[in-house]
């Protein structure tokens, strides 16, 4: 992390690796506070609960994963008609990376998703925007908005696939399979 960060950076930066590595219930404050080098006094003033910082951290988890998947999926070829295999290219890429946890918002879902509504609609919000990132790369039809929403789906099953198996191999076999009539994959 960049030590020139603002207080605020730097317990936002801190809590997003804690809490996507760890698991936010996992995480305590204090531990936050420490690994940030912040005093509880500055933690206090920028982020009054855990709840605050819980809400902070699924933001910038949504903007900087929202930001990586255009760009994965630009990369790879969706924007040459080639969607499917850009999205299981893209989805390798993510599965293959060394911080790979799964996807923050389901995990927060079922971590907090009874006790925190807010969790529920960050969640909801963050599934949505994934689903107007893939529907940008399908041609205009009646079906775009439906395929999307498939295509996400199946996003998602292949993410808490490549969670518990011990390669990514199975999830993106599957995740190809099901998409196999998007474009041809």
């Amino acid at each position: 992390m960049n030590s020139q960060a603002s207080p605020r950076d730097r317990i936002l930066h801190t809590a997003h690796d804690l809490f996507y590595r760890d698991g936010i219930r996992a995480t305590g404050i204090d531990r936050v506070i420490a690994d940030s080098g912040v005093t509880k006094v500055t933690f206090y003033r920028h982020f009054p609960s855990k709840n605050d910082l819980v809400q902070a951290f699924l933001d910038y988890r949504h903007e900087r994963w929202i930001a990586w998947f255009v760009d994965a999926l630009g990369r790879h070829g969706a924007r040459d008609g080639k969607l499917a295999r850009a999205v299981v290219e893209s989805m390798r890429e993510w599965f293959e990376s060394e911080t790979f946890r799964g996807c923050a918002f389901i995990n927060s879902v079922v971590e907090l998703g009874g006790s925190l509504p807010d969790v529920l609609d960050v969640s909801r919000h963050h599934k949505q925007s994934m689903v107007d990132a893939v529907s940008m790369f399908l041609s205009a039809s009646a079906r775009r908005r439906g395929d999307a929403v498939t295509i996400a789906v199946a996003i998602d099953g292949a993410i808490i696939r490549a969670q518990y198996d011990e390669t990514p191999a199975a999830a993106l076999k599957a995740l190809t399979r099901l998409l196999r009539d998007f474009d041809g994959v």
